[in-house]
């Protein structure tokens, strides 16, 4: 068996190395496994690791960093591969590019069954892992909880892994926006962009327990309606900007290509009209947060609501009459809530619509 790992993303090449392995010794629990690095490793060496063996038994060869081979030892691995041992699954690990394209092509030619392992640069990728990390340990994950979880822990996707595992060994296996903020206190919503992002959906429910939660742990007001305004205004200028590939539209936006394909998804469902009305609710919040009220956080709730059914509706007179309904009603509901005591049981703070 031939096996040509290509990226240099750690933890999906160790992923690649050990399910290679792990098919090796389902087949035979005794089959031997040995890593060497392509750099220090001689064509001499290499023969004589994947000369028969007088026991018999699978073995299982990972020259890792296959791009830092020597030229002799290139010619090896090639001159192998034409006639491989069915005894011996060969791993090699490639980073990809210019370097060593020779041995990976050569390897792909001779039917090296092809893993890729490149580094996930898009922020549509880690997402997609997060979800697809969860799926494989058993549990089912919404976009909007990978999402938070993104936020809350980072890029890293060891530290990802590391975090779906743990969740998934802690929960029942569903996970949602509100699983990440009870696991991820003081970590999910510090920078209130998870209140914005639900916002945007109409997700008043997820935006209310994001806005509480970091309400609660102290994050400052400001930041918050900040990050509501910066969300208004990111779909706004991308849906203005029409369709298009997100990389084609990041230079003339000024925005990270992620970002804008955020705001195309949370784009559907605006028209221009609930736009203007979402502006005009994020600017009056905003005024209230920053000195014009003596409750801040009654002035980001009632903003949440406002944003909220601003979205999808035609605008004028209606868009205005169902911010000022969300304003008035359901805002003061969600402040009852909301001053329900910060102690013990949370759910002393659920608000209308099905918050939390």
């Amino acid at each position: 068996m031939l096996c040509l790992v290509i990226g240099d993303e750690e933890l999906l090449v160790e992923r690649a190395v050990a399910d290679v392995s792990a098919v090796a010794r389902a087949g035979d629990p005794e089959a031997d496994v040995r890593q060497l690095a392509a750099a220090a490793l001689a064509s001499g060496e290499l023969d004589e690791v994947l000369s028969p063996s007088l026991f018999g038994g699978r073995r299982v060869l990972v020259v890792r960093d296959g791009q830092d081979a020597k030229k002799e030892l290139s010619a090896a691995l090639l001159r192998y591969a034409q006639e491989p041992d069915p005894d011996v699954c060969l791993v090699v690990t490639h980073a990809g590019g210019a370097k060593g394209k020779a041995l990976a092509d050569g390897l792909r030619a001779a039917g090296a069954t092809v893993v890729t392992a490149a580094r996930l640069t898009r922020h549509r990728e880690r997402v997609d892992f997060v979800r697809d990390e969860l799926t494989r340990l058993g549990g089912r994950c919404t976009e909007q909880a990978a999402e938070a979880l993104l936020v809350a822990v980072g890029n890293d996707l060891r530290e990802l892994a590391a975090a779906c595992s743990q969740l998934i060994a802690d929960t029942d296996g569903r996970i949602t926006p509100e699983t990440v903020a009870r696991y991820y206190r003081g970590r999910a919503e510090v920078s209130g962009f998870t209140v914005a992002d639900a916002a945007m959906v109409g997700d008043v429910p997820a935006a209310l327990e994001a806005l509480r939660w970091a309400l609660q742990v102290g994050v400052d007001p400001v930041p918050i309606a900040d990050a509501l305004a910066d969300g208004v205004r990111t779909v706004a200028r991308v849906a203005a900007a029409g369709r298009g590939n997100a990389y084609q539209l990041a230079s003339s936006l000024g925005m990270p290509a992620w970002k804008i394909e955020r705001a195309q998804r949370q784009a559907r469902g605006w028209s221009p009209e609930g736009l203007v009305d979402a502006m005009r609710a994020a600017a009056e919040c905003n005024a209230a947060v920053k000195g014009g009220s003596d409750d801040r956080g009654y002035a980001l709730e009632a903003a949440v609501f406002a944003v909220s059914a601003a979205r999808g509706r035609a605008g004028g007179e209606q868009a205005g009459a169902a911010r000022g309904r969300a304003g008035g009603e359901q805002a003061g509901a969600g402040r009852r809530a909301s001053r329900a005591p910060a102690t013990g049981d949370r759910s002393a703070g659920r608000g209308p619509e099905g918050g939390p």
